[in-house]
């Protein structure tokens, strides 16, 4: 969309929580589904999407791969970000709730591959 008087998203004027809401609904994410994958309350969730507050850098890289964003986009709006929404044919329900669960698996085995990557960690040190 080149209007900006009805783009629901202006990349020039974007915050941080603009560029977190962007990011969260191209995933196909509600607010407690990014709570819940970042391990925070809801109440996080809202206050960066309101830029009441910034999420600390721990939880601004975690945010970045589990929202499929750069943490330069994230944080400057420089760098891969979504992509603009493009008009597509209206799919059927089932197709469209068939890519919603895909992309939601995908944010959840990257979750798991980190915390995987934790545990082995820890098994080291004591091994």
């Amino acid at each position: 969309m080149n209007d900006n008087d009805t783009a629901y998203y202006a990349e020039e004027a974007a915050t941080l929580g603009d560029r977190v809401v962007a990011a969260r609904e191209a995933m196909g994410m509600t607010q407690k589904d990014l709570a819940r994958q970042l391990g925070v309350k809801l109440k996080t969730v809202q206050g960066w999407e309101d830029d009441r507050t910034e999420p600390r850098a721990n939880k601004a890289q975690m945010m970045s791969g589990v929202l499929g964003v750069s943490l330069s986009w994230l944080l400057s709006g420089e760098g891969a970000g979504v992509p603009e929404p493009v008009e597509t044919p209206e799919l059927g329900t089932d197709l469209s709730s068939a890519l919603r669960d895909i992309r939601k698996l995908k944010v959840e085995l990257s979750q798991s591959v980190r915390q995987l990557g934790a545990i082995e960690k820890r098994l080291r040190r004591v091994l």
